[in-house]
C-alpha cells in the first residue's frame, strides 16, 4: 500500500472491513481483523481510524458510497416504468443484484446493523445504503398510487425479500441469483404488491 494515497488506503480498508464483516460477522471486525485481511503489519488500520467507531464508520460509508452510485446509475439508464410489470421487473433485477453481485454489500449491511442501533447518523446511514423511499414512492406515484406510505411500504416489502433471499426459508431453496427464475421470483412478488398499491381492493 506504500504508492497509495492516503485516500485510496482509507478506500481499501473501507473494503475490507465490508469483507470481514460479511464473511464473519460484525463482532469480528476489528483493526487487527483488518491488517490480517489487507497483508498489513498490524497497527496499519489504527493508524488511519483510531477506534472501532470510525472504523464502523468507513464501512458504513463505502456502503453509502456504492450503494449510490447503483441509484444513479439505475436512474441515468432508464426512463420511467410504462406498467406495474414493467416496474416490478426493474425492481426485481435491483433485488437480484443485491443477493448476486451485491451479495457481499447485503450480508455486511445486515451484519453492521445491530453494531451501529445506538448511533443514529450511522443507522440511518446504514438504512438507506440499499434501498431509498422517496425514489420507491416516485416509482409509486407514477405508476398512480396515491396511499402517502405506499413508497415505505414498498421498501419495508422488498428490504423482506432481500432478507428471506438470502438468510430466511427463501435461501433454502433460491434459485442461482442472476437466473431468470431468480428475477422472475422476485418479479412475481414485487409485481403483486404494487397492484395492490395501485390498484386498491374497493371499500
Amino acid at each position: 500500500m506504500t504508492a497509495l494515497s492516503d485516500t485510496d488506503r482509507r478506500v481499501l480498508i473501507g473494503e475490507a472491513a465490508l469483507d470481514v464483516a460479511a464473511e464473519r460477522g460484525a463482532r469480528a471486525l476489528t483493526h487487527r481483523a483488518v491488517d490480517v485481511r489487507l497483508g498489513l503489519p498490524v497497527g496499519s488500520t489504527s493508524f488511519y481510524f483510531r477506534t472501532r467507531k470510525e472504523l464502523l464508520r468507513a464501512a458504513v460509508t463505502r456502503l453509502a458510497l456504492r450503494a449510490r452510485a447503483d441509484f444513479e446509475e439505475a436512474e441515468e439508464e432508464q426512463e420511467a416504468p410504462s406498467d406495474v410489470e414493467d416496474a416490478a421487473l426493474r425492481i426485481a433485477s435491483l433485488l437480484d443484484h443485491m443477493v448476486g453481485p451485491r451479495r457481499r454489500d447485503t450480508m455486511a449491511r445486515y451484519a453492521l446493523v445491530v453494531e451501529v442501533a445506538d448511533e443514529p447518523e450511522l443507522r440511518a446511514a446504514l438504512a438507506r445504503a440499499a434501498f431509498s423511499v422517496p425514489l420507491a414512492a416516485d416509482l409509486l406515484t407514477t405508476l398512480g398510487a396515491s396511499e402517502p406510505r405506499a413508497g415505505a411500504d414498498l421498501v419495508a416489502f422488498t428490504e423482506g425479500l432481500v432478507f428471506d433471499r438470502v438468510a430466511g426459508n427463501g435461501a433454502l431453496d433460491a434459485p442461482e441469483p442472476g437466473s431468470a427464475e431468480s428475477v422472475g421470483r422476485f418479479a412475481d412478488a414485487v409485481a403483486i404488491f404494487l397492484r395492490g398499491a395501485v390498484e386498491p381492493s374497493p371499500r
